[in-house]
């Protein structure tokens, strides 16, 4: 087997980290364009943009965590409603965090979303 090119040339492009976190609002539209549309995103380009391997990782572990909170939280809605707590702390968190860590992005810094499980790491 031979490499051809081995060379890959990152560069810088705080636009497309943007891009990546504000398509998790995609969820409203779709239902799950939002976990879909950053995956695609992260799997294409983690190699060509520096820092979108860690943006990636970021968003799609926040996503998995929302998608668990909400099948936690729909059965324990029968658990004398501590299930709708969850469903509005979820609800909440999809709203704000995207937003924050776009801006996060966009100055530069590491993203930092609440209340995520690490399933990639």
């Amino acid at each position: 087997m031979e490499i051809i090119n081995q060379n890959s040339v990152l560069r810088e492009d705080q636009s497309v980290l943007v891009i990546a976190h504000l398509t998790q609002y995609l969820n409203y539209i779709t239902g799950i364009g939002g976990l879909l549309v950053p995956l695609a995103l992260w799997l294409t380009m983690k190699d060509t943009v520096i820092g979108m391997d860690e943006h990636g990782k970021s968003i799609i572990n926040f996503q998995l965590s929302l998608i668990l909170y909400v099948i936690i939280g729909i059965p324990a809605i029968l658990l004398f409603g501590l299930g709708i707590i969850l469903l509005v702390f979820t609800g909440i968190l999809s709203l704000i965090m995207p937003l924050i860590n776009a801006v996060r992005a966009s100055n530069g810094e590491s993203p930092s979303y609440f209340g995520t499980i690490r399933f990639i790491s």
